[in-house]
């Protein structure tokens, strides 16, 4: 298990990296998103069911997302500090953690759907498609945390491309089993939303089944019983050092977007499905932030481990501009042509009129979005974790989840006023954080996570 890291990394070397990244995250949103694209054409309760259902795994999906990028911080910082023993042991703990963690989600997601949905205030006409559909993706948490985690071993390893190529196979047979399964072809029954979530779940298990492996044939990892349990080493501090505070953050998010969604869901299955359409499409706007934000990542803790640390600001800054410069063109390229694309995605004149205008708000969240995506794991992977948190419980709640309900509720904007709050939100955090780093407290607890003269450049 190792690797030849480079003595100096260049801005075209994160770019290389970040493509890869960039499609495996591309597919991996296809997976949920396919499935609402797909039942899109049975009816708007089949959308809102899917819409409603994801956004609980997505809290989920995102919990789960941040262990394995405490896995890719804590294993590229040991790699890059040269220490082949505890690299095997990181490995192993992670690997335990995500078993752990997607063990507790499954028992959440299969028992408490209902009472979840029912707080949110879900239609009834929604009800019983988005249990369903929820009960049967949620089984299967366990699979898709361990499939995480060997995927953020591999990325550690720079092995981004193997990890697109298991991400593209998942997608293949997610799409073909929803045509079979959601439409009834080939002999089998039309399941529609069930149909998505077994389709899902089959996905699920093949991704899995494969990246093990890749892992085995590529890095030759073999765990035993005894890697998987913590020791005096204090790899399982390290991990959830950076994972507990990062998972508050990221829950505290989604914990307020489930607010925002329930405002919402008071506005109407028609509102409901607009801002699920919305909200796939502003996927797309921040993905290449999320990819290049990862890759930066991974390059940070190469330096932090190896000692390098006169080149961190440089590629902090670099990936800010590019980040930005990029959701902002993908988002002007879905405004200037949004009239097609909701004609495509729905029949509803009402829904595709409001989904326009929520993109040209989307304009400005994304300025926002994009910094904050690549600040908040550069602060991690620089040691940062804390404030990060602190910031997104206040603004999150204070100005995100407050604004929606004065924008969009007490004044009567809808969902259009949900959207500027957000966009408040996003722009605030932003600034901070560009403040935050430039001040340069990072750079005293750079030198606590690998000291000078245990660090091998």
């Amino acid at each position: 298990m190792r690797m030849q890291i480079k003595e100096n990394f260049t801005a075209a070397d994160v770019f290389r990296m970040s493509g890869p990244i960039f499609i495996e995250l591309a597919l991996q949103m296809l997976v949920g998103n396919v499935d609402q694209f797909m039942v899109s054409r049975i009816s708007e309760e089949a959308v809102a069911a899917i819409g409603n259902g994801n956004q609980l795994m997505n809290i989920v999906i995102i919990l789960l997302s941040v262990l394995a990028g405490a896995t890719t911080v804590v294993l590229s910082q040991t790699i890059g500090a040269g220490d082949a023993r505890q690299v095997r042991r990181v490995c192993g703990v992670s690997t335990l953690i995500a078993g752990i963690g997607g063990l507790i989600a499954t028992l959440i997601l299969t028992a408490g759907a209902g009472p979840i949905f029912r707080l949110l205030e879900v239609p009834s006409d929604v009800m019983a498609s988005a249990c369903g559909y929820t009960g049967i993706v949620g089984a299967l948490v366990l699979v898709q945390g361990l499939y995480m985690n060997f995927a953020a071993i591999l990325r550690s390893y720079g092995l981004v491309r193997e990890v697109t190529i298991v991400s593209a196979v998942m997608n293949l047979c997610n799409i073909a089993g929803n045509a079979v399964l959601i439409n009834g072809l080939l002999g089998m029954p039309r399941l529609g939303v069930i149909g998505a979530a077994i389709s899902t779940d089959l996905s699920k298990c093949i991704g899995l089944v494969l990246v093990l492996l890749m892992v085995r044939r590529r890095l030759g990892v073999q765990l035993q019983r005894a890697d998987l349990i913590p020791s005096g080493d204090g790899q399982a501090r390290r991990l959830l050092r950076i994972a507990l505070p990062s998972a508050g953050q990221e829950l505290s998010y989604n914990l307020s977007q489930i607010s925002i969604l329930r405002m919402v869901n008071l506005m109407g299955t028609a509102v409901v499905a607009a801002k699920v359409f919305c909200g796939m499409l502003a996927n797309l706007c921040y993905l290449y932030s999320q990819a290049i934000s990862q890759a930066t990542q991974i390059v940070l803790g190469y330096l932090v481990g190896s000692g390098q640390r006169r080149e961190i600001p440089r590629h902090v800054w670099t990936t800010d501009a590019v980040s930005c410069a990029i959701s902002v063109l993908v988002t002007a390229i879905l405004v200037l042509f949004s009239g097609p694309i909701f004609d495509f995605l729905t029949p509803d004149a009402a829904i595709a009129a409001l989904g326009r205008q929520i993109l040209r708000i989307e304009l400005v969240l994304e300025i926002g979005r994009s910094i904050n995506i690549v600040m908040v794991r550069c602060l991690v992977a620089l040691g940062d974790v804390n404030f990060p948190v602190a910031l997104g419980v206040v603004s999150m709640w204070g100005v995100s989840v407050l604004g929606a309900w004065f924008l969009g509720v007490h004044l009567g904007m809808g969902l259009v006023g949900v959207w500027w709050a957000m966009a408040a939100d996003e722009c605030l955090r932003a600034v901070v954080f560009l403040i935050r780093f430039m001040q340069g407290s990072w750079r005293k607890r750079v030198e606590k996570i690998v000291p000078r003269t245990e660090a091998h450049s």
